[in-house]
């Protein structure tokens, strides 16, 4: 590999190592950050810092700037691009010019990033870890978990599906949080996740009233006024013509989706009710519907399974699109695990939940959260 060790640090103290544990599924070690680059890291994966008992399986080295590389082949213009060795992401975020070294050959077993620190977010690193979780047989899964009257219970399903919404229902009421957004299923029968902070939209804080009330006057003003902001501008360009139509159709869905405020988990359910880990005992696919009632009935648990395969090769397309251009770059390189995921995916998908019990949960979309209670709790062990 290009030589990439790190020049002088432009500002702030360079921490020479810190390691982040998955639940020792995947262990992380980034080498040379600054502390906003740890920061950075921690928004990516969550609050994982914790010592690790062996070798990394990822490692992120961030520099100020890597050595100009040479003459440069492009797959996708200013987009990725490759030297004799070195795969190389050009951009960071939003657009900016940053590199990225990410031997992707090397994904799913151990490997080195190298990234710029004004990349910002390193490309791809979380799909590169679930792609290492993957590999060790445990199913990264796009979902919510929480542990109720001691049922653990996955609520997975498409974006909008009302995963979150599952979650947030259970809150008050005794529930012990386990995951949102990411859980990792192992062979054991057991769901792990990350306490990253919960994405909650407008009209999700206006069904919290305890949370809403602890939240600055600016912040409540902020999220009641932005819905209805993006409203006016829509209505706005639908009777304008021309150019100033366009940037008010434009603006319009960019200004709705400031309306949110992160929330860490413990602020809703309590620091003692933060698990992390539950035992799966009920799964629940969420989906939204046309209807305005919310139903639930059973479903064999290997529907379950096919319909979140198509849902994690949606959630994988980004990553894919990089892994494409790689092997239009490098034809005799290639990484098992990636090109094989669809496969690994399908049999622990049919392991982990193919025999579990599980239901179709329905609702309309925003639902009301008291409404989702009932349905869960009468497929319950505690209910019958």
């Amino acid at each position: 590999m290009t030589d990439v060790r790190p020049r002088e640090p432009g500002t702030g103290e360079v921490i020479p190592q810190v390691d982040l544990d998955l639940h020792g599924i995947v262990g992380i070690r980034v080498l040379d950050a600054q502390e906003r680059d740890v920061r950075t890291i921690v928004r990516q994966i969550g609050p994982l810092v914790a010592p690790l008992s062996g070798e990394p399986d990822i490692v992120v080295r961030f520099v100020d700037e890597l050595p100009e590389p040479g003459r440069m082949t492009y797959a996708g213009w200013l987009d990725c691009a490759a030297t004799d060795e070195d795969f190389y992401l050009l951009r960071g975020r939003e657009g900016v010019a940053a590199r990225t070294i990410l031997p992707v050959s090397d994904v799913g077993s151990r490997c080195e990033i190298v990234s710029e620190r004004r990349t910002g977010p390193v490309p791809h690193l979380l799909a590169v870890i679930n792609m290492t979780a993957l590999a060790k047989g445990v199913l990264p899964l796009h979902a919510s978990a929480f542990t109720y009257q001691g049922t653990g219970v996955l609520a997975t399903g498409w974006a909008k599906g009302g995963k979150t919404e599952t979650l947030l229902a259970f809150a008050s009421r005794g529930a012990t949080y386990v995951g949102d957004e990411w859980v990792y299923l192992t062979p054991d029968g057991m769901m792990h996740g990350v306490p990253e902070p919960i994405r909650l939209w407008h009209w999700h804080v206006a069904q919290l009233p305890a949370l809403r009330s602890e939240l600055s006057r600016a912040t409540r003003a902020r999220l009641a006024a932005l819905p209805s902001a993006a409203a006016s501008a829509a209505a706005l360009g639908r009777r304008l013509p021309g150019l100033p139509a366009s940037v008010l159709r434009r603006a319009a869905p960019v200004v709705s989706r400031q309306a949110y405020v992160q929330v860490p988990p413990a602020r809703l359910f309590g620091e003692e009710a933060i698990a992390l880990h539950g035992r799966l005992d009920r799964v629940v696919l969420v989906a939204s519907h046309d209807g305005d009632q919310v139903s639930i009935e059973p479903l064999d648990g290997s529907r379950v399974a096919a319909h979140m395969r198509a849902s994690l090769e949606e959630e994988r397309s980004p990553f894919l699109q990089m892994y494409r251009q790689f092997r239009y770059l490098f034809p005799d390189r290639r990484s098992p695990v990636v090109e094989e995921a669809s496969a690994i995916e399908l049999r622990l998908l049919d392991e982990y939940l193919g025999q579990r019990p599980a239901h179709l949960l329905r609702h309309p979309y925003p639902v009301r959260l008291d409404d989702l209670v009932e349905p869960i709790e009468s497929i319950l062990p505690s209910a019958r």
